[in-house]
């Protein structure tokens, strides 16, 4: 049965994007885990609401030396869906590109106001700023709960903390 839990992040500079996938196996590990990374030239550009055009190619490629098998689930930095009327964001399309066959979680610092059914605002530790958290082949309580588990006390699970850092590290 697949166990392995995915966390992909990417930071951009000059052409270029830096990927970064954090590998682990319980939500709320806070150490233990394995890190992919992968630096890719002439990214696309950003355009908004098409964010995805950049990120996806980054995270298809790094999911290349991947066993997808093994994988229950990947979250993403961002929106699995962009409206009410399920607009694919990020999360969105990996899903298709995946075939349909690992469910994707959307964890969003910054909401984005055309989608309010479909997403749910996480508030961890102290913060009054939620997580917005999306999701598609999982139950959003589900991804919601999975994600609220996760190690830290602050808003920022840490791994998910740690794999921002790892992205924008040389």
């Amino acid at each position: 049965m697949p166990n392995k839990i995915l966390a992909f992040d990417a930071y951009y500079f000059d052409d270029k994007a830096k990927t970064v996938c954090l590998e682990f196996e319980k939500w709320n590990e806070d150490k233990n885990f394995k890190v992919y990374s992968e630096i890719i030239d002439n990214v696309a550009e950003y355009i908004p609401g098409e964010f995805y055009k950049r990120e996806l190619p980054c995270i298809l490629s790094l999911l290349q030396q991947m066993d997808l098998s093994e994988i229950e689930v990947i979250v993403v930095d961002g929106f699995v869906y962009l409206d009410d009327e399920k607009k694919y964001g990020l999360g969105g399309y990996l899903y298709e590109k995946l075939n349909k066959k690992i469910p994707i979680i959307g964890v969003a610092k910054t909401n984005f106001a055309s989608i309010e059914k479909n997403k749910k605002a996480l508030f961890r530790g102290d913060s009054k700023k939620p997580l917005y958290i999306t999701s598609i082949g999982i139950d959003l309580e589900e991804a919601f709960s999975k994600i609220e588990s996760m190690h830290g006390e602050f808003r920022f699970p840490t791994l998910l903390k740690e794999l921002d850092r790892l992205t924008k590290e040389n």
